[in-house]
C-alpha cells in the first residue's frame, strides 16, 4: 500500500489522496436498463420471463413462495447456520425495536395542539443479490426492521435458485413473498406491478450495476429507494497503540469485497504505516479472494497524519462508510467523528460485527454520502406526519398572526380561511 505524508502534500494532492475511484456514466448501460424497465412496465410477467430466459437461464418451474412454501425450503438450512441467523436477527431486533419512537405531543400554546407521528409504509420492496454467495446478512438488515416497522407487505426479490438460509432468514422476518428474479427486471417489477408482483412504495438493497441504475431511473420516476449505492469502503483510524495485524485485517476484510473497494489507513505513526503495509502483503496471501483485494489494494493508501486531530479531521472529510478506530484514546475521538456511515470504536470492533450480528444496520451511505445520508434505521420504513389541532381560543390567539403574514404574501384566500371563522364565531 502506498505510504503518504499529509503534511507534504499540496492541496491538490491532498483531494487526490481522498478521491475515490471515478464514477464513469455509461450510456449503453442507461439505455439498456431503460429498456428492460419499459418491458417490464408494459409486458410484465412475461418480460420477466423473457428477461431471465436472456440473463438467468430462465424462471424456474416455480418462481413464486409464499411464506409457508419459503419457510419449508428454509428448514433444509444446517442447524449451526441457523442458530448464527437467529442469534444475529436477536441483536439487529433488540437494537431496531429501541427506535420505535411514539407521538410526540406538544401544547406549543394555549388552544394550539400539535403532534408528530410515524406510521409504516405498507408495501416495500427488498433486493438480495445472488451471485457467487448468498447474502443472508441483507436478508436480516432489510426485512427484519420492516417487520418491527409495521410494513403491511414485504415483497423479496433474489436471482433464482432460492438458497435455503435466505429463505428461513426470511421466514424469521415476516416477508410476505419471495419471488426468484433478478437484475434490472426484479427493480422494475417492484416499482410498477405486475400480474404476480405487487407494486411497492420504496426498495432496498444493494445490487450490480444493472440493480443500481434501475434503482436510480424508477426513483427518478416516483419510487422511492434507500439511498445511493457506490463501492464499500473503510478508513482505519490508528496510532502506534494499534495492533498492525487488526489493522491490516481490517483493511483486507474491506478489500475483499470487490475490485472498486477502497481501504484507507489515516495515522499518525509512520511507524505502524509501515507495520501496516507489511502484515497487509503478509495477509493477503492467505485470502481465498486474494485476487480481488489485490485489486481493491491498488486504489488504496496510508495517510500519515502530524497528530490525531488531524488524523480525525482527513476522516470527517473523506466521510467513510465504515469508521475504524484504533487508538488509545478511541472513545474520546468518537466524540470529533463528524461524518461517517457507522463507527467501530476499540481494537475489539471489527467491521465485520457490524455486517452480521451487533445489531447495527449494514447499509450505509458511500462515496462520501454519509456527510449527508444517515445509516439505514427502522425510520427509513415509515412516513413521518404532523398533526395540529386548535380549539376556538387558540384559532382567535394565532389569527393576527396568520393573516398578517398571509396578507404579506398576497395570498389572501388564506387569511380568508382564518377570518371567516371568526366571524362565524360573532
Amino acid at each position: 500500500m502506498q505510504i503518504l505524508r499529509w503534511g507534504e502534500l499540496t492541496p491538490t494532492e491532498q483531494q487526490q489522496a481522498l478521491a475515490r475511484a471515478q464514477c464513469i456514466s455509461d450510456s449503453a448501460l442507461t439505455t439498456a436498463v431503460s429498456e428492460i424497465l419499459a418491458a417490464v412496465k408494459t409486458q410484465g410477467d412475461q418480460a420477466l420471463a423473457d428477461l431471465s430466459a436472456k440473463f438467468d437461464g430462465g424462471l424456474p418451474a416455480q418462481w413464486l413462495f409464499a411464506p409457508e412454501q419459503f419457510g419449508e425450503i428454509g428448514q433444509q438450512t444446517a442447524p449451526e447456520l441457523q442458530q448464527a441467523i437467529d442469534a444475529a436477527l436477536a441483536n439487529i431486533e433488540r437494537f431496531h425495536a429501541a427506535q420505535l419512537a411514539e407521538p410526540m405531543t406538544l401544547e406549543v400554546q394555549a388552544g394550539v395542539r400539535c403532534q408528530l407521528r410515524s406510521e409504516p409504509l405498507q408495501a416495500v420492496g427488498l433486493y438480495v443479490p445472488g451471485g457467487s454467495a448468498p447474502l443472508i446478512s441483507t436478508v436480516m438488515m432489510l426485512a427484519k426492521p420492516a417487520q418491527l416497522a409495521g410494513c403491511a407487505q414485504t415483497v423479496l426479490v433474489t436471482p433464482p435458485p432460492l438458497n435455503p438460509a435466505i429463505a428461513y432468514a426470511a421466514s424469521q422476518c415476516g416477508v410476505s413473498l419471495i419471488a426468484t428474479v433478478g437484475g434490472a427486471q426484479a427493480i422494475a417489477a417492484l416499482a410498477y406491478g405486475t400480474a404476480s408482483i405487487p407494486k411497492v412504495d420504496k426498495i432496498f438493497g444493494p445490487g450490480s450495476r444493472f440493480v443500481t441504475e434501475a434503482k436510480q431511473q424508477v426513483n427518478q420516476q416516483g419510487t422511492a429507494i434507500d439511498m445511493p449505492a457506490g463501492p464499500s469502503e473503510v478508513l482505519v483510524l490508528a496510532d502506534d497503540n494499534a495492533n498492525p495485524a487488526f489493522v491490516a485485517a481490517d483493511l483486507l476484510s474491506q478489500a475483499e469485497h470487490g475490485e472498486d473497494s477502497q481501504a484507507l489507513l489515516v495515522t499518525d505513526s509512520i511507524a505502524l504505516a509501515e507495520q501496516v503495509a507489511g502484515e497487509v502483503t503478509r495477509q493477503l496471501a492467505q485470502l481465498s479472494r486474494q485476487a480481488i483485494a489485490t485489486e481493491a489494494l491498488k486504489q488504496s493508501r496510508v495517510i500519515v497524519a502530524d497528530d490525531l486531530n488531524q488524523a480525525v479531521a482527513i476522516s470527517n472529510a473523506y466521510a467513510p462508510e465504515h469508521l475504524i478506530i484504533q487508538t488509545a484514546n478511541s472513545e474520546q475521538l468518537v466524540n470529533q467523528v463528524r461524518a461517517a456511515g457507522s463507527v467501530f470504536v476499540g481494537q475489539w470492533s471489527p467491521e465485520s460485527v457490524g455486517d452480521y450480528a451487533s445489531g447495527t444496520n449494514h447499509v450505509l451511505p458511500t462515496y462520501g454520502a454519509a456527510k449527508t445520508v444517515s445509516s439505514l434505521s427502522l425510520a427509513d420504513f415509515q412516513r413521518r406526519f404532523t398533526v395540529q389541532q386548535l380549539s376556538r381560543q387558540g384559532l382567535l390567539n394565532l389569527a393576527e398572526t396568520v393573516t398578517t403574514l398571509a396578507n404579506a404574501e398576497g395570498l389572501d384566500g388564506h387569511a380568508r380561511a382564518v377570518t371567516i371563522r371568526l366571524e362565524a364565531q360573532a
